[in-house]
């Protein structure tokens, strides 16, 4: 969440040069949460007229660095939710730019084809307060259309895809002496930057092939505010809306007792000892990944991001969990088994509609 050309990425990257300054003067105080929100409210990075210049061009020429609107729109979401981070438009050196180039040259024809219609465009800041960032595009009528997609030049910067993969899987988990848990999402011969960038890439197109397409709830709602007689089809294999409680649970919530405590990136509230039993429960769901389980968006996200990298791409994708150097869990991608086949089946209607 490919393959055309950039043969223009250079214009794209002169047009916003006038946009795309250091930082944006705040609109709100560091800590005015309230403010941020107003703010976000209608902002002119989240409306489609004011994205008529990039959406003139072909898709694959909308990448570069953020222009002020959307690095001011990253700023108040920061604000909001209470990240220390002031995000500032990236300066893009051409050796990033030819990684992310070759990062979307490498994908099927056919991925990057479901997203001309979707996508506005792929930007880059430093400091954006994670590896990458999507959001919607609302037209005249607030209905949400488009996404555009936001990466971090400076975090992107020396990442190659095993360490960043196993730096990802290793934030819920707080460090224990003997634990050890490592990702591998390429061979050492195509373990590099550049499929770095591609794997995040994916997960974050799978939340613009959400758009619209009544995948699983807005993100941008509550589960309060989900009407009640909406279907979402990849949404219903996995989860429920508790309206008392305002949460979105899972239908494994019983087997998986460490999924209320895992957090991504901001924080581990699980034990090194928690991470084989974790990746054991996981087992017991349709859950391809462990971050797939904290959010219905993200479920779909990591879904198809692995699939894509796993089933389409043939590439490994495997998280291991060792103890005092003695391997104790093996958790693999689990397309082509049962757990995911309803799953798998609604992702290949997805990505090959004429099938």
């Amino acid at each position: 969440m490919k393959v055309a050309a950039f043969v223009a990425v250079g214009a794209i990257l002169v047009a916003q040069a006038t946009l795309a300054q250091d930082a944006p003067r705040p609109r709100c105080a560091d800590a005015d949460n309230e403010c941020a929100l107003q703010a976000m409210k209608h902002h002119a990075a989240t409306r489609i007229s004011n994205w008529t210049a990039a959406l003139s061009l072909p898709v694959a020429e909308r990448i570069g660095p953020a222009p002020l609107q959307l690095v001011e729109y990253i700023t108040l979401d920061n604000i909001a939710n209470g990240y220390p981070e002031r995000p500032r438009a990236a300066r893009l050196d051409a050796g990033l730019l030819a990684d992310v180039k070759a990062a979307i040259a490498d994908l099927p024809a056919t991925i990057w084809a479901l997203f001309g219609e979707r996508l506005v465009g792929v930007y880059f800041v430093d400091g954006l307060g994670g590896t990458g960032y999507t959001d919607y595009v609302f037209d005249a009528h607030g209905r949400p259309v488009k996404g555009f997609i936001v990466l971090d030049a400076a975090v992107l910067a020396g990442q190659r895809a095993n360490a960043w993969a196993t730096w990802k899987e290793n934030t819920p988990f707080a460090p224990g002496a003997g634990y050890r848990l490592e990702a591998r999402i390429e061979a050492d011969g195509n373990d590099n930057r550049r499929n770095a960038i591609q794997y995040i890439l994916l997960h974050e197109l799978g939340h613009v092939l959400s758009i619209g397409a009544d995948i699983h709830p807005p993100w941008n709602l509550s589960p309060k505010e989900v009407a009640g007689e909406a279907k979402y089809p990849f949404f219903d294999l996995s989860w429920t809306i508790d309206r008392q409680a305002g949460k979105f649970r899972t239908l494994f919530d019983a087997n998986l007792p460490q999924r209320a405590r895992t957090v991504y990136y901001l924080g581990a509230k699980l034990s090194a000892a928690e991470m084989q039993p974790a990746y054991a429960s996981l087992r017991n769901s349709n859950f391809p990944s462990l971050y797939a389980s904290t959010s219905p968006g993200d479920d779909f996200a990591e879904s198809f991001a692995s699939y894509v990298h796993v089933v389409l791409m043939r590439r490994p994708w495997q998280v291991t969990i060792s103890r005092d150097g003695n391997p104790v869990e093996i958790f693999r991608a689990c397309w082509g088994e049962p757990r995911c086949a309803q799953k798998q089946q609604l992702l290949e209607r997805l990505v090959r509609p004429s099938s």
